[in-house]
């Protein structure tokens, strides 16, 4: 995998990768950027979240859970000196659909945090990541 990142102005900046598809990364005004889009860190916690997301979704469509609604929130906690690395993770995953079971929900999360999400595997040698999760049967 290669990644190009190209300045525009100040701290805007765009960049691709090997899929082709270009992203806008953004900093803060005090600091020469124009708050036009996502942060480096935000842009980390969105990955990790749409890691383990994607992960959780598929290994329920392989078990027949069927989802109606199916979200991710994540809330982390930095370091206050610099470098600012994020200290604490939690995960909540908010399920809707019918007849969800419990075990099959945490199994799908437990393989996705300790076996295929890659910046789950990569961010828990370092951070300390938790989760919890939610299912509204209707």
């Amino acid at each position: 995998m290669k990644a190009n990142i190209r300045q525009v102005k100040g701290l805007t900046f765009v960049g691709k990768s090997s899929s082709n598809h270009w992203l806008v990364i953004d900093g803060p005004i005090e600091f020469a950027g124009s708050e036009a889009a996502a942060r480096p860190m935000e842009l980390l916690l969105i990955s990790l979240g749409s890691c383990t997301a994607s992960d959780v979704s598929s290994i329920l469509k392989k078990k027949k859970v069927e989802l109606n609604e199916f979200e991710v929130n994540l809330n982390a906690e930095r370091q206050e000196n610099h470098p600012k690395v994020f200290t604490k993770i939690n995960i909540d995953y908010l399920f809707s659909g019918t007849d969800i079971k419990d075990k099959d929900v945490k199994r799908a999360i437990d393989l996705s945090l300790s076996k295929y999400c890659p910046i789950s595997s990569m961010l828990s040698k370092t951070v300390n990541i938790s989760y919890k999760f939610k299912i509204n049967n209707k």
